[in-house]
């Protein structure tokens, strides 16, 4: 499993394939799913138990994802928490859906889900009944049936909570769901909902993909900081498929204040937790939408390598928290849990990133970059967080001329699965194993290969004047499987998007404006169809400059 996962990661720096090994005290579950930590919504924190919650608002938030770019930063998973179901099982000890909040049933539900692209998520407990005070049927005793029943619905999530549970040791009973998802032949990611009460990080590895270290959140800053506090000490049992959950995230939901919100969302990512939306996204603020959506933030969550941050220092209530990414850059987050502005002070050298005569600081919300000989010092306003990508060295722009992209070094790649490859096809998983760059039949001998969701940023250093490219799914996939969206982005701004392009679709050529642009962005999304067999190609991918 190691080597696999080693063998996995883009740009895999000496120093961090060093803490990646140290960072597997044991095996995650081995069902191949949340390489990453999984984004989506859940509607608990906004909705609760109300009439608020019913099919129609799951159908406009999974709507919102692909109309407000969530879809686009990665977010995947819809899913529905208690008070979904009747209050009593069917003639034959089935699950159904309380036909008031869903009236065409959850199959049509996450049908529709489905058709936008996304994952459908479910809930239940692992006791005789869920949490709400209903008294909604749980899963206890129940587990292969009702694991029949989510799979029967195309179910792709199920959160599992801990209420009504009789007693039963907790490892025995989250393992039997575990198996009882398994043997329905679909893939679950599996969330393990006991709130940390028997240190689930020790055991739950092998078990779920992601465990709840803590009891929930609530839309409160001293609740949010409580709960990170619990979550940090954690870091060495989080890993690729396996993850330290400090709950849903309650980005929006009008509780504190936006710098409190960038705050969470920080924090949680440097943590490598989890991002589950926690509010009506109909109603979030503008503001706090660009929150949800910082794809740099998002970056350090998603990266790879699956490193949670780690605490450097914590003096005088100002922290500052490490992770190591996979291009061999460092992410640090510098929080200020006080009530006035505060200087949170560090060094290249105290984050782990090692020696070098200069370093590039990108501040990853306000997108300032400068470059310091190893001290990382900035003010940070009350209740804040400072997040800086640091990477070795000045950055240097393309010198004049025409260049193959896979010829220079990226700033940042991430790929949906596997690597991103120079040259070759993304092939199945580890690094290496792509084939010639080939689209409908027509082979190039340079480019880069990739898998949707995919995102790759080089650095231009306002050097540069245009993009060009030949994009394509790769014919190592079957011409009736992968539906892709090719997108370039000088800084912020789309330059060239292919539109939607299929296993079927020849090479098509697409060009964009970078002039003046300080980072270029080589972004690959799935077109609708789900991301089976999204292998993309950047074809004789080049950038002029000068």
């Amino acid at each position: 499993m190691l080597k696999k996962v080693i063998a996995g990661v883009t740009g895999l720096s000496t120093v961090a394939a060093s803490v990646l090994a140290l960072a597997q005290p044991a095996l995650a579950l081995d069902n191949g799913l949340a390489r990453t930590p999984p984004m989506g919504f859940n509607n608990w924190n906004t909705t609760q138990c109300t009439a608020t919650f019913n099919e129609s608002m799951i159908k406009s938030i999974a709507e919102e994802f692909v109309s407000k770019g969530l879809k686009d930063a990665g977010y995947q998973y819809v899913n529905i928490d208690d008070c979904w179901a009747k209050t009593s099982r069917n003639a034959q000890g089935d699950l159904d859906p309380d036909p008031a909040r869903f009236p065409n049933g959850i199959k049509a539900l996450a049908d529709y889900v489905h058709s936008k692209g996304l994952k459908f998520g479910i809930y239940t407990s692992a006791g005789t009944h869920t949490c709400n005070k209903a008294g909604f049927p749980g899963g206890l005793d129940h587990e292969q049936q009702d694991a029949n029943r989510f799979a029967s619905w195309g179910v792709d999530y199920l959160k599992y909570d801990n209420c009504n549970n009789q007693g039963v040791d907790a490892q025995t009973r989250y393992k039997k769901m575990r198996d009882a998802l398994a043997a329905t032949g679909r893939p679950f990611v599996y969330s393990i909902t006991e709130w940390g009460q028997n240190q689930p990080w020790l055991w739950a590895q092998p078990v779920g993909n992601l465990w709840r270290t803590t009891g929930d959140i609530s839309d409160s800053y001293t609740k949010m900081v409580s709960i990170f506090t619990k979550n940090l000490p954690l870091a060495q049992y989080a890993k690729p498929g396996a993850w330290n959950d400090p709950d849903m995230l309650e980005v929006g939901n009008g509780g504190m204040t936006p710098a409190e919100y960038r705050s969470h969302f920080s924090l949680w990512s440097i943590m490598a937790a989890p991002l589950l939306i926690g509010s009506d996204l109909r109603k979030v603020s503008a503001e706090n939408y660009a929150t949800l959506v910082n794809k740099d933030v998002i970056a350090v969550d998603q990266d790879p390598l699956g490193v949670q941050g780690k605490q450097i220092s914590a003096a005088g209530n100002k922290y500052v928290i490490s992770k190591p990414l996979s291009n061999g850059d460092y992410a640090v987050a510098l929080f200020n849990n006080n009530s006035s502005a505060q200087t949170i002070s560090t060094t290249a050298a105290a984050i782990g990133i090692g020696s070098a005569s200069s370093y590039t600081l990108k501040d990853l919300w306000s997108k300032s970059t400068r470059s310091t000989t190893g001290t990382i010092s900035v003010s940070v306003p009350a209740h804040e967080t400072v997040v800086y990508r640091v990477a070795k060295g000045v950055r240097t722009a393309p010198s004049a001329g025409t260049h193959q992209v896979s010829d220079l070094s990226w700033d940042s790649a991430v790929s949906g699965w596997g690597p991103v490859e120079k040259n070759t096809s993304n092939g199945g998983k580890p690094a290496g194993d792509g084939h010639p760059l080939t689209v409908n039949g027509t082979t190039f001998t340079q480019g880069l290969g990739v898998h949707a969701a995919s995102d790759i940023s080089f650095y231009l250093g306002k050097a540069c004047t245009s993009f060009s490219a030949s994009v394509g799914v790769d014919d190592e996939v079957a011409a009736t499987k992968g539906s892709v969206v090719f997108q370039v982005f000088a800084d912020a701004t789309k330059v060239a998007d292919s539109g939607t392009l299929t296993g079927a679709s020849a090479a098509k050529q697409i060009t964009g404006d970078v002039s003046g642009a300080d980072e270029l962005r080589l972004v690959v999304t799935d077109a609708g169809n789900g991301i089976d067999s999204d292998h993309a190609d950047w074809a004789n991918a080049t950038i002029s400059c000068g």
